[in-house]
Parts: C-alpha cells; structure tokens; sequence
C-alpha cells in the first residue's frame, strides 16, 4: 500500500475485473516524469462500449469483493471535504449528462488527473438515481478543445492552483445536468458496478489505449489539435449506392433551376394568339349540288353576354361544375390536375384537371387537338393571360365559348335552347343542368339520350352539392329543388321550313357512315355538297303544299291537325337522293318525316314478295310456278295454308272476297289473302331475304319472318322505301342511297367520302317482271292517279292499319319516289287514324299521296323525253295458268263475285306490259277501290283499255271508273258517285260473269 499522503505523486491504481482473477501484472504503475502529451480521442467503439444509453436506467451489479493486488494494500476510501479539481471542459454528446465515475490514482502532471481527484459531488437530488461515469476520453477531449475562458466553477480554483501554468487551461462551466445530477461514490459502490468503472479505468490506465492512440493518423490528429471533425468513415457495401442527402438537395436545386430557365424561356417566347375560328362559332355550310347555299348551322345560335347579363346561379354553377378555387387559384392547379386523374384512376368518373383559365384558352386561343405541345401553349398562354385579364373577363369570356349541346355556344344560347329563357333568369336548378352539360353535351341531353338520365341526375347532384358547399347556395333551398326536365328539341329561324330537316338529315348520314365524326361536326368549319337538286327539291315541296296542306282546315277540322308528310326521291342509276320533304316546318315541327321509321308501310310491301317468289323460281302449294298470271284464291279472311306457326286468315279490304284472281289482278287490288298465301308458299325468310337486298335494313323495326310479312307490318322509313323501288327501277341493281357529293373544310381539307358501290341484288327477271305488274296498277288499279305524270310510271299504293297512313311508291325508269300522309297527334306524338282528313271519309295511298308523286314527278322531270321501261320478263310470264283444283269456289251472292273460272282470258300483257286482258271470270260489279267518290272501278273488269283517267275507261268487256263520272262500257254502266255504281251484265272477253251489283264504299275500315 503506498502513502497516501504523498499528494504530489499520486500513483495510479488499478481495479480489479469481476470476471478475472487478480493478477499482479495487471497493477498498473507510475510513469516517472513523463511530459504531458495530447492524447487521441478513444476509438468511436470504446466511447460507445463506456458511456449508457440516453434515457437508460443502470442496472446495479452484484457486489463483489476484489481481493487485494499483490505488493499493495487496499486503498483507504476517499477524504470527506471539498478537494481541488479541475474545470471540466464541455462535453459533447450524451456523455456530458453523466456523473463522474471512480477515481483513479493521479497520473504525474497530466491535466485530466485533476478531474480524477476531485471530491465526488453532493449527493444525487431526491428522486434521482445515480449515473454512470462519462468516458475519460471524452474529457481529455474536451479540455483540449479551444474555449474562451469561462467563468471558474466552484471549487475549481484549489485545482488550478496545483497544475503548472503551461498546462493549465481556463476553467469551462459543465453542462448544468452532468454537475446537478453528480453523486458521490463510495467504495461500496465502486465495488457495485465493477465494470462500468473497469471500463471507465480501462480507458485511463491500460497499455492498450496507448497503443490504440498511437494508430491513430497524423491528419486525425492534426484535425482534433486544431479543433475540428475527424473524417468520416468511407461508405461500403450497398450505402454506397444510396445518393446522401446532399446529392439529393443539389439535384433538386439544379433541376428546379432548370426548370425555371425553361418555364422563363417559353414564356417570353410563346405569345398570346388571337381568337381562333372555333371562338366566334364557324358554322358549317350546307350547299345544293349546284353550289346554292340550302343553310348555314349554328350561325344564329350564339350570343354573346356580359357577366352582368348572367344570372349569379349560372355564374355559381359553372364555377361549382369545373373550377371551384378560380377566385383563389393561380392560372395553373397542380392539386386540381392530381385529384382529377385520382378519381379518373380511382372511377369516381373522368373528370378536367383544367382550370377555367385553361379551358378559356384552349376554346378561345387554340385548337382542340390532344398533344404535348398544345397543351404546354395552354399553361403558358393561360399563365399570361391570367395576368393580362381579371378573373371577371376570363369567366365572361369562358361562359360565351362554352359548347352545351343542341348546336348552341354560350350560356345565353343554351338558355334558349334548354328552357327558352334567357341567362340572367336561370335558377339555381336550371343552371346547374346547364353546368352539367359543359362535361359532356350530347350525353347529358335527357331528351335525346333518356337512357343517360341516371348518369345526369349523378352529375347534376353534384353541381349543386359543390354550390352548397362552397356558401353560394343555402342547404335549405337546395333541399327543396327538382331536377328541371328542358324542353324537346328547337332549333332556330334560320333552320327553318325545310332547311333544318335537311342540315339534321345530312349531319346524321355524315356521323353514321363515318364520314365527320360528330364532335368535329360541331365544331364547325364544313362546306358539305349535298346531291339534293334545288329544283326538284322545291316541286316537292310545292307538290305537297298544292294536294295536301292547302286542303287542310285545321281551325274547323280537329283531325287535319295530325296531319304528316314525308317524301324521298331517288336517281335509280346512281343512288342519289334528289329531293326530300319532311314536314311544314322544322321550327314547328322538329322530326324529319323522310327518315322516321315508325308507321306501317302497308301494301307498299306487296311487290317484295313477289319479287321475291319470281327470284326464288318458288310454287304454290298444288306446285304451279308463281308468275302474273298464277290464280289465287281470293276469300276474304281465308287461312293460309302450308303454315306451321299458327292459324293465319286475314282480311281484305272492306272484307270483300274476290275468289280466284290472278297475281296481277290481286296486286290491282291489294288483296291481302292472296299475298299472304304467296308469302307462306315463297318463305317468309326468304321474303324479308330480298326485301333486304333490294335496300330496307335488316334491323327494320318488325320485318319479321311471318306471314304477316306480306301485308307491310314493318315501319320503314320513307327513304328505306326509295332506295328498294330504286333497285326494282335499276333492273335490280342495288347501290346504296347517298346525300353527299363532297365535303370540304376550311375551304382547302378535302374529306373522304365512302366508295359507292352498285350490285345486282337481285336477278333482272325478277325485278323486270315485278315493274311488269306494277304498271298494271298505275294503269288499271288503285294507281291511277300516278298517270297524270304523263310518263310511264309503276308504283304500288298502300295504307297501314285504321289509316295511320297512306303511302304511294312509285317509279318511272329515271326517278324513284316514294309518299307518305302519316297521322300523329302534334301533344301527345300517338299516332291517328285519318278518317275525315280533308272533309273525305278517309285516306287512302291512291288519293293524296298518288297525286303528290304525280305533280313532283311531271315538275322534276320537265322538259326531259319520257323513257319506256326495258324490261325482261320471267319465262311464261304472260301464260295463263289454270288451278289443278278449284281454289275456293267462290259464292256468286258475295260482293257479287263470278262463282267460275271457266272464261280464258284475252292475251295477257305484251312485254311493256302496257294493255291486255288480265284475268278470267272477273266480278260483275267490279272492284270497289273506295276513292273520294266511293268507286274507282265501279264499272267491271279492265281487259284492254287504259281506264282510270279522270272520266273512267273503257274496255272490250267493261268498263273501269276511275273518278266520279263513271263510265260506259259495251256490256255494262254504272252510276259513279258516292253511292257506287250497279253493272248489269258485265262481260269480259274471257267469258260471262252472272249478273251482279255492287255498291258504293261506306267509311269502314280499311286494310289495304
């Protein structure tokens, strides 16, 4: 044991290891007058090895009793009182937080051995508990540090004076933790924690820290002498690859300044453009063939408003529907271009990242094509623009720009258009429907898409719940509101008459065949020819105006209300429709009536069938081939036979039988029985097969393969119906009807139109023999008024159930035209009968409508040579057939009927098919067709003359009236009139009919 009051030479000491045996040489000795030399701050692992964790608790260890080191005895405990100790330096880190540990013997004139010897602190703070002493090293490092000279602490003067000037250092104040929480150790509790103090004399005494200091670079040193971080250990491994934090900033700098020189770039470069065409509405020019302008669409359906001219809730509602920050925002949202694509992403519905401000730009300065560079104008063009106008202007400018649907521009034109009020007087209701459409007008229009009603009740719901939210609209009053149904389609004045059907029509063949897709149609900028020749489309409407509208009473006569008219004229050799008519007025009455597919054809149905029997080679039922000359029986309400689907018996007209009659009689006389025999002995598949090919669409609404087929139960429209007779007039070649010749835009684009081919639907024969028979309409049958076209002429009349409509479709071999006289109640839109249209007791397909093509046809071909029909009949087209089997026997006292059919009848059509007698055994009283006066074959059978003019006809075996005068015959006279007429005797060349009496048509119900 050595003195221990020799101060001045205090000799280190060393504690014993709790897991190791005492051994001598692990005692430290005394160096002898060893200068003091900076030391090097311990091994980073060392100090981490020493010093607890932040926040931690010591853990007490076990006492252990370490026997006594050889050659020494134990060391007294420590002198109570205040010792001399040296001013700690600041400490760094968490080690500046610890109380001092055991002390060691003092080193001779090393300065942290004053530290070592102080006297331990007061005693722990109530409460406390003791801390781990802080690493030697650490406070080595610390005094060496340079510091400005602080205050002495207490006590430490005592130490001061004891160190030699060269070595001292001013004293450093502590951190107020590590000296406020400092406790006193006794030996008892150096003996407790044996390793945090073996660690902490580890530090101060071993060899090995010696030699680990040693190691330690010259630049290191260098480093710590002079006040600064040692170098920071190289990164290895995969941290390697990872950019610090520094890379990091610097990337984002350069790039964000990048950036910045570009946006600064463009901007100074790109400049606001002036107002582009689409701005100011381009209207789309439609034009005749001749180059004459029929309209110009959308020119008359803008106006521009000012914001004070707009109501507030049109205003709230835009801004609720696509831009609810514009007041507050900047020309550019980053945060609206995140959210819209989230909940495009996310299917909460597609919606514009687009500011106002943008949206204003790109209808106003810029196309509407989809690219990058477009779209980088558009953020810097709005970025100027923003600056250059309030946001007043931009929204005004917005609201007049804006597409809303049903060809109008602007909220003003849309007001109009949707509810026939102006801007400033929309609610709240009205103008968030309006708002809703901006996203996507020909969707959210209920009235032309009311399968889209849904989807516009979610979007309209939405506008106002943006209102609401935002404070322009009281949760109250939006409580209260109703969706605001708009009214149905208008259109302007400047579509009027039939200018407007016309542009409709035209738009529709554009879209549906591909042509100009329909957002780019109503953008504008067209010039479409059309094939519609000025001429003849004003004899149209002059035909209709002269033997219809101007027989109407409408203020005295309820049902000339319902009246409707639609027309379509055709070139059969190439397709082209020349002329339409399809209604008074567009602006009165908004559906074109030369397209709509929703009325009967009637017995305009007829001549397909058989076509069709003629191009199948098909037989009846005993075998005989089907041609003009093939009796059938003609009983009214007989069954069809050869039908497995059900019983089938229709009736005919006025349900008058007609016993045996030929093909070509029973197509005079539209008799339905004979028809739908034929339809079930040709095939009701095959017949809806040739309709088709001759050009109805196969998606017409009920041309369904029954036998009904026959008697025109499909709705085809008008121009449907054109385009078939057109292929019968073309010799069966069929092209597809066309309204456009060429179609232009921006005076230089030229667009392309679709090839037009032409095929031969069905064979000649077939459809040479079918003109064959129809001929003998115009000539001889409910046609007759079609003569007055003064041409050769073949047409079928027909009338659809209660008469809901009449029709004529008629053809010469250069025009192809079809009429239609419909019913419809102009409120309700339910179709109606026509009985006493024009003061007659009904309508009929050979009254009105005949007399409309006759006018046209004569105007529309005027000055032009009349051409014959070059036809090329089936074999034994005009053979006289006898039944195997008398069909039905027909009774002599029904309709007055000839019970035989023993008669021959004289030669049959010549290959014009022009004269001739046509059938055998014919009925005494004639053919009651039911005109205006009540008979238009009063007098018997035609069987050579050409009857049917306006004072009746007359034959070598009857006579034929076709108006009110009756006529004379050799063998019989009627009386003509209302009341019919009686024949007596009535005699054709093919024989003797029993004497018999018919009379005048009654105002029943007709099935023709």
């Amino acid at each position: 044991m050595h003195d221990m009051s020799d101060e001045s030479q205090p000799q280190p000491k060393a504690q014993a290891h709790p897991d190791r045996d005492p051994e001598p040489e692990a005692v430290a000795q005394p160096e002898p007058e060893r200068e003091p030399e900076p030391r090097a701050e311990a091994q980073p692992d060392r100090e981490a090895e020493a010093r607890p964790k932040p926040g931690a608790r010591p853990e007490p260890e076990p006492k252990a009793e370490a026997g006594p080191a050889p050659d020494r005895a134990p060391e007294p405990e420590p002198k109570a009182g205040p010792a001399p100790a040296a001013a700690p330096g600041p400490k760094a880190g968490p080690s500046a937080d610890r109380t001092p540990g055991p002390k060691a013997g003092p080193r001779p004139d090393l300065r942290w051995q004053a530290r070592a010897e102080a006297p331990p602190a007061p005693g722990p703070r109530p409460g406390t508990e003791p801390e781990s002493d802080p690493d030697p090293m650490e406070r080595t490092q610390a005094l060496r540090r340079p510091k400005a000279p602080p205050a002495p602490a207490p006590g430490a003067e005592a130490t001061a004076g004891t160190q030699s000037p060269a070595h001292s250092r001013p004293p450093t104040p502590p951190p107020a933790q590590a000296y406020t929480q400092a406790q006193p150790q006794s030996q008892a509790q150096t003996q407790a924690q044996p390793q945090t103090q073996g660690h902490a004399q580890g530090h101060a005494q071993a060899p090995a820290q010696t030699q680990a200091q040693s190691q330690i670079q010259p630049e290191t040193q260098a480093r710590q002498e002079s006040g600064g971080k040692p170098r920071r250990p190289k990164r290895t491994g995969w941290r390697r690859l990872v950019p610090t934090w520094r890379i990091l900033l610097g990337t984002f700098v350069i790039g964000v300044l990048l950036l910045g020189g570009v946006f600064f770039l463009a901007y100074s470069l790109v400049k606001i453009p002036p107002a582009n065409a689409l701005a100011t509405k381009q209207a789309n020019v439609y034009l005749y063939s001749n180059g004459s302008v029929i309209a110009r669409d959308g020119e008359v359906n803008r106006e521009n408003i000012t914001l004070a001219q707009m109501s507030k809730a049109s205003r709230y509602a835009i801004l609720a529907a696509e831009d609810r920050d514009f007041y507050t925002e900047s020309a550019i949202d980053p945060k609206a271009m995140l959210r819209a694509a989230w909940n495009t992403a996310t299917g909460k519905g597609k919606q514009s990242g687009s500011t106002i401000t943008q949206q204003y730009v790109k209808n106003y300065y810029l196309r509407q094509e989809q690219t990058v560079t477009r779209k980088a104008k558009e953020f810097i063009i709005a970025v100027k623009l923003d600056r250059e106008k309030s946001k007043n202007e931009i929204l005004e400018g917005y609201l007049n720009t804006s597409f809303f649907g049903r060809n109008s521009y602007g909220i003003q034109a849309a007001a109009q258009a949707y509810y026939g009020m102006d801007a400033k007087d929309l609610d709240p209701a009205r103008a968030a429907y309006l708002a809703a459409l901006v996203n996507a007008p020909s969707e959210y229009d209920v009235v032309a898409r009311p399968e889209n009603k849904e989807a516009v009740l979610a979007r309209w719901n939405y506008v106002l719940d943006g209102m609401v939210k935002k404070g322009w609209l009281g949760a109250s009053e939006r409580a209260g509101l109703k969706f605001p149904m708009p009214k149905e389609t208008a259109t302007s004045t400047g579509l009027s008459g039939q200018r407007g059907y016309i542009v409709q029509i035209v738009q529709d063949h554009l879209i549906k065949n591909r042509i100009v897709a329909k957002e780019e149609l109503d953008r504008g900028g067209y010039r479409i020819t059309t094939t519609l020749q000025k001429d003849k489309q004003d004899a149209f409407v002059d035909a209709v105006n002269d033997k219809l509208i101007s027989r109407l009473d409408k203020k005295n006569r309820k049902v000339d209300n319902y009246v409707r008219a639609g027309g379509a004229s055709v070139d059969p050799k190439t397709g082209k429709v020349v002329a339409m008519y399809n209604g008074i007025d567009y602006v009165k009455q908004y559906t074109p009536n030369a397209t709509r597919r929703d009325f009967q054809v009637g017995s305009t149905f007829k001549p397909f069938v058989f076509t069709s029997a003629v191009e199948n080679g098909s037989t009846t039922q005993d075998g005989r081939t089907i041609t003009p000359n093939t009796v059938y029986d003609g009983t009214d309400k007989r069954p069809v036979q050869g039908w497995s689907g059900g019983s089938y018996a229709p009736g005919n007209e006025d349900d008058v039988s007609y016993g045996n009659v030929t093909v070509r009689a029973a197509t005079d006389k539209s008799v339905n029985s004979v028809y739908a025999q034929m339809a079930v002995d040709v095939g009701p598949d095959k017949v809806k097969k040739t309709a088709v090919a001759l050009g109805l669409p196969a998606a017409t609404p009920d041309l369904q393969p029954y036998p009904s087929i026959a008697l025109g139960t499909a709705t085809a429209s008008v121009l449907d119906m054109a385009e078939a007779y057109a292929t019968l007039a073309n010799n069966g070649k069929h092209g597809t009807y066309t309204l456009v010749e060429k179609v232009t835009r921006d005076g230089a684009d030229v667009i392309e139109l679709p090839a037009r081919k032409t095929t031969q639907a069905i064979s000649r024969e077939a459809a040479d023999t079918t003109t064959s028979v129809l001929r003998s309409v115009v000539d001889n049958g409910t046609a007759t008024a079609a003569l007055a076209a003064g041409r050769p002429a073949a047409g079928k009349t027909g009338t659809a159930e209660e008469d809901q409509a009449a029709w004529f479709a008629g053809y010469t071999p250069d025009l192809a035209t079809v009429v239609a006289v419909m019913g419809q109640d102009p409120v309700t839109a339910k179709h109606k009968s026509l009985y006493g249209v024009m003061g007659l007791p009904r309508i009929n397909g050979g009254g009105a409508p005949t007399e409309i093509w006759a006018q046209f046809t004569k105007q529309a071909l005027k000055g032009k040579p009349a051409k014959q029909f070059d036809l090329r009949l089936q074999e034994n087209a005009n053979a006289p057939q006898d039944p195997t089997t008398d069909p039905t026997a027909g009774d002599p006292s029904t309709g007055g009927e000839d019970g035989g059919a023993s008669g021959q009848p004289t030669p049959g059509q010549d290959t014009e098919g022009q004269t001739g007698g046509q059938t055998p055994g014919e009925p005494d009283g004639g053919l009651t067709e039911g005109g205006q006066n009540g008979g238009t074959g009063d007098g018997g059978a035609t069987d050579g003359g050409t009857g049917g003019e306006s004072t009746g006809g007359t034959g070598d075996g009857g006579t034929t009236d076709g108006s009110t005068s009756g006529g004379t015959g050799s063998a019989g006279t009627d009386t003509g009139g209302q009341t019919g007429g009686t024949t007596d005797g009535s005699t054709n060349s093919g024989g003797t009919g029993t004497t018999g009496t018919t009379v005048g048509l009654p105002g029943t119900t007709r099935r023709e």
